[in-house]
């Protein structure tokens, strides 16, 4: 009766100390944002510095850096990346526990009973895996390591996601002043055709003219519907991106532009890259890791032992109490497929990360080298452009005296859209490179001063 009181009292405290269940339905309905939140948000957990110093108020619009806020905040990628960082760190907790010691017990009745024995036998065993104290350290080591992989790629992918919402909101904005850009020249076209239709009916002009203004008006038009098609497919991706509804009206404000980069200032941080940059750092992380496990397999070569005590009566009312010893004996497998696949695994995850290393190094290199040749093109563009119109305002007033045909006006007209057009597909390639290149570095992108008429830097 002693025993079994006290091997309930022993059960009744072990459930003291364990979890309980605790149930988590699933949702039934869609759970995305119906408007902008607007929330009071600390930006000091932000992952990169230039979002920590920045003010969150969408109440005046929504600019490029508040977008990269919401976009860390309330990503659905991003909570999956969490929770997977979650995970990382309870198997780290899960690996840093010792082992529990093992009971065991028997009781033996003997019949038929025989006279002067007792009426049962016991044998009661406590052990411990001693292997655990030698493996263990190591094993979480590994866990740890790995943890911190896994937060390293959360890191990653939220500058990667701050990066996403920079360059929807840089095409968003670019492909706004694209339409407000073709519509103006619609609105001319459409003027102009209107006026030549009219002159046609009244026999003052040719088909071919018309025929040459209704292409263009169509060409403008067509323009227009690829360029509201892009506006509204990235107005949805951000949206989605943010976790919003695509019913949400999102009020996007400020200019997406940048100054020129400073090149020796980006070359400078170059050789701090591996420390700085967080997937090249999770790398690192992971690859010790493994070092941890290829070092837990050379271990586990050795005899894994068990220890016990344990205290045994028999029916003759004979107590002895004993110890017992186990252990494996290193003849056949002595683990070396798991040290064969540790050492494979880790000469992978060296090869992964040299060619990581490499990668973000050369990809660096060609938008330093890409960028100068973009900002001569977007130069060269704009004293084009300042040409053509000023043609474009003579070639108007001699098409109303009559001294040029419509063709001409026309083709100079066209040249103008199409040199516009240029010059903001130009501007906007250059801010993606240069959003790209902040994700590659890890930092703001250092940039030369703008020089502005009057010889200020600003």
């Amino acid at each position: 009766m002693r025993l079994q009181l006290l091997t309930a009292a022993a059960t009744l405290a072990l459930l003291a100390g364990c979890a309980s269940y605790q149930s988590k339905p699933l949702v039934s309905r869609p759970s995305m944002l119906d408007a902008v939140p607007h929330v009071t948000i600390d930006t000091r957990d932000m992952p990169l510095p230039e979002l920590r110093s920045h003010v969150f108020d969408p109440s005046h619009g929504l600019d490029m850096t508040d977008v990269a806020i919401l976009a860390v905040l309330d990503n659905p990628d991003l909570k999956l990346a969490r929770d997977d960082a979650h995970t990382a760190r309870a198997q780290a907790f899960a690996a840093g526990l010792l082992p529990d010691p093992q009971f065991s017990g028997e009781v033996d009745r003997p019949g038929p009973k025989v006279a002067g024995s007792d009426n049962a036998a016991f044998n009661f065993g406590l052990s411990f895996d001693v292997g655990s104290l030698v493996f263990g350290p190591v094993k979480r080591k590994s866990a740890e390591a790995a943890a911190r992989q896994t937060d390293l790629n959360l890191l990653w992918q939220e500058w990667q996601v701050v990066a996403q919402a920079r360059v929807l909101f840089a095409q968003i904005t670019s492909n706004a002043r694209l339409v407000g850009v073709l519509t103006q020249n619609r609105a001319l076209l459409q003027a102009r055709y209107e006026h030549t239709q009219a002159a046609l009916a009244k026999g003052f002009t040719t088909a071919d003219v018309a025929i040459a203004d209704l292409t263009a008006l169509a060409a403008v038009e067509s323009q227009i519907h690829d360029a509201e098609s892009d506006l509204r497919k990235g107005r949805s991706d951000l949206a989605a991106l943010l976790n919003l509804s695509p019913v949400v009206k999102l009020d996007l404000v400020g200019a997406a532009q940048l100054p020129p980069l400073d090149e020796a200032k980006v070359r400078s941080i170059l050789p701090d890259l591996a420390r700085r940059r967080p997937d090249l750092i999770a790398l690192q992380a992971g690859y010790e890791s493994q070092d941890e496990t290829y070092r837990a397999a050379i271990l586990q070569q050795f005899p894994d032992i068990t220890i016990g005590l344990n205290r045994q009566r028999d029916t003759s009312r004979i107590y002895s109490t004993g110890s017992l010893v186990s252990f494996s004996i290193p003849m056949f497998d002595r683990n070396r497929g798991n040290i064969a696949v540790a050492v494979t695994t880790r000469q992978k995850l060296y090869d992964d990360y040299e060619a990581r290393l490499n990668a973000a190094y050369r990809n660096v290199e060609v938008i330093l080298q890409t960028e100068p040749v973009l900002q001569r093109q977007l130069e060269e563009s704009n004293g084009a452009l300042a040409k053509l119109k000023a043609a474009a305002v003579d070639a108007d007033a001699a098409f109303r005296a009559g001294n040029l045909d419509e063709l001409g006006y026309v083709n100079l007209r066209s040249g103008v859209l199409a040199k516009q057009v240029e010059i903001i597909k130009l501007e906007e390639t250059i801010l993606e490179q240069t959003i790209a290149l902040q994700t590659m570095i890890g930092s703001e992108v250092p940039v030369r001063p703008v020089v502005t008429s009057a010889g200020a830097k600003s």
